[in-house]
């Protein structure tokens, strides 16, 4: 156990939700084509051509289970649309999530950890193999995300002035903000 994170006790239920959540993720934003998935041009696939890769790929699924872990999922990652499913954001293969523009907050967050600070304080935010780079419109849930990767170091972004020079931002369906690249001068770091 990561020594940042709560020790707790995980039910076999709360295991096999996130091994499914994980398994979607894997599939939904970067590797459909490993299940034999397609996805459509905004990221989508029919709810039902995934349940049959699941079982074809010895990893079943059912509708059920699928709704119930959709439904805990405190992140929102995936979205249900009719008969489709998609990744909220996080795609490393190419999909347009056909966001609007939208007008931040003043500031938002991005947690990282100190060893990836050297690149960010020389060349700021990067979206590295994602689309985008991820944004929090609070400090709480930067840290959180930092804090998968070890100690949480917990940057200010400037959206506001970053929006006012041009910069575009969308926010995803489960609220995280998206934009091509922070540059440094937008950056808040740490002392």
């Amino acid at each position: 156990m990561h020594p940042h994170r709560k020790d707790r006790e995980h039910s076999p239920d709360e295991r096999r939700r996130v091994k499914v959540s994980k398994y979607l993720s894997k599939h939904l934003r970067h590797q459909p084509e490993r299940i034999g998935l397609v996805l459509d041009a905004h990221g989508w696939t029919e709810i039902d051509a995934l349940l049959r890769a699941t079982e074809r790929n010895r990893f079943p699924v059912s509708r059920e289970e699928l709704d119930h872990v959709i439904g805990a999922d405190e992140k929102k990652r995936f979205a249900i649309e009719g008969t489709r499913i998609r990744a909220n954001q996080g795609h490393t293969v190419a999909v347009d999530l056909d966001l609007p523009p939208s007008e931040p907050p003043a500031y938002l967050y991005h947690g990282t950890v100190a060893d990836r600070m050297p690149s960010i304080r020389a060349e700021g935010l990067r979206p590295m193999a994602r689309h985008h780079v991820h944004l929090s419109s609070d400090r709480e849930t930067a840290t959180r995300v930092g804090a998968r990767r070890g100690r949480p170091v917990v940057l200010g972004v400037d959206a506001g002035a970053m929006h006012r020079a041009g910069h575009v931002f969308h926010v995803s369906a489960n609220g995280v903000w998206l934009t091509d690249a922070v540059p440094p001068e937008f950056l808040r770091l740490p002392a």
